[in-house]
């Protein structure tokens, strides 16, 4: 238990109690216990009381944690270049969906550096789960868009049912995937779920794997090329193939950026990993007690870069880079975009400006913990990745 953790004030206490019963009786109704994955499913998803679904503010200083795009300006407008070379090539009809979308600040600097590039989508898509952010993100982009380019932004219910050409985006996405844990027992296979002990309390417990999280299993220690030791338990999704195909739906030609923390398959499932990588957020503060406080905190695990390589190629899609976010950032000239901010203001703007640099491309901050993943098809994005390949890690 982490007793340095701020108390939730009372109204915020009583919207996780709630979410806490809804919990305590779908386990009840379950047979006593239900996969991990669908408590995180229902911690961050819930209609009106999951962590994403309720109202309360997530991103930013007043937050409980810091996207790129919350950082300022810089990372969104060097992304956008990107975008921008496989829009430009796709011609007029060119659509961009975008994952999530926090705030709506990658929306907002992306559609105005895509003005500037004479790149402009023929539509902008946000596909965003929650109805809370949703109308934060459409107040923000009307009061910070023209009417023009404001036309061109729509909120989606499901991804595109119809064929597309264009890029889809994700920042921080996957790693907010409700995701299977899964243990070994004497070399067998089994699923952590969430039960409840004498005092209705969320407890930790395991039972046999079902065919397909087994099957996971054995496919990544296959590919390590030694077994899991007994104990071990780590996260692993089966499942991204299936949601990455879905998300993309009808796309014909274009690409996928995927920008997430996380590692190759090699690193991810190291042998002192040996509790896995799910986390919390709460506050500012990261800590691993993802049972407490259900809805007001985010649960996130890292993402297997290599399995998402899996996934993308899989779906008929040619890998085409894989850096770290510094290489990305670095190699599509944020620095130029820095110097053209600096040259706009004052000295503690550019004081501002580059701490926010610093903050996205250093290795001891955002630089090396979050990488970059795309995908092509029919498009050229090999000079977006020219600095820093990571592709042979994988």
């Amino acid at each position: 238990m982490h007793s340095d953790l701020p108390l939730p004030d009372p109204l915020a206490q009583a919207h996780s109690d709630t979410l806490a019963a809804h919990l305590r009786a779908e386990i009840a109704a379950s047979g006593g216990a239900i996969p991990f994955s669908r408590f995180m499913e229902l911690c961050l998803y819930a209609p009106g009381l999951g962590y994403y679904s309720a109202g309360s503010t997530k991103f930013g200083a007043g937050g409980d944690f810091v996207t790129a795009p919350e950082q300022g300006r810089l990372f969104a407008a060097t992304v956008a270049g990107v975008l921008a070379m496989a829009l430009r090539s796709l011609g007029p009809r060119a659509r961009v969906l975008e994952l999530g979308g926090g705030s709506g600040a990658f929306a907002e600097v992306t559609l105005k550096r895509l003005l500037q590039l004479d790149a402009l989508p023929d539509r902008y898509a946000i596909l965003e789960p929650s109805a809370d952010l949703r109308e934060r993100q459409r107040d923000h982009l009307a009061r910070t868009l023209t009417p023009p380019v404001f036309d061109l932004v729509e909120w989606l219910d499901r991804p595109f049912e119809d064929d597309w050409d264009g890029v889809l985006f994700a920042n921080e996405v996957i790693d907010a995937l409700p995701t299977p844990r899964f243990t070994l027992r004497d070399g067998e296979v089994f699923e952590e779920y969430v039960a409840m002990d004498g005092d209705g309390r969320f407890v930790r417990t395991d039972r046999p794997a079902d065919a397909l999280l087994a099957a996971a299993v054995r496919h990544v220690e296959h590919a390590l090329g030694t077994p899991f030791a007994d104990g071990y338990r780590s996260e692993l999704l089966p499942q991204l193939p299936y949601w990455l195909q879905a998300v993309a739906g009808g796309l014909r030609s274009g690409a996928m950026l995927f920008i997430d923390y996380g590692y190759p398959r090699g690193e991810y499932y190291l042998p002192e990993r040996e509790d896995g990588t799910l986390r919390a957020f709460y506050r500012q503060r990261m800590h691993t007690d993802v049972l407490r406080w259900p809805g007001l905190q985010d649960l996130t695990a890292s993402v297997d870069f290599t399995a998402l390589a899996e996934a993308g190629t899989g779906a008929g899609f040619d890998l085409a880079g894989y850096c770290s976010q510094a290489s990305l950032l670095l190699g599509n000239g944020i620095d130029r975009l820095l110097a053209d901010a600096e040259a706009r203001t004052d000295e503690a703007g550019a004081m501002r400006l580059r701490q926010e640099l610093k903050r996205l491309t250093l290795p001891a901050h955002m630089g090396e913990r979050f990488q970059a993943m795309a995908f092509a098809r029919d498009v050229d994005l090999d000079a977006a990745f020219l600095l820093g390949d990571l592709s042979w890690r994988l």
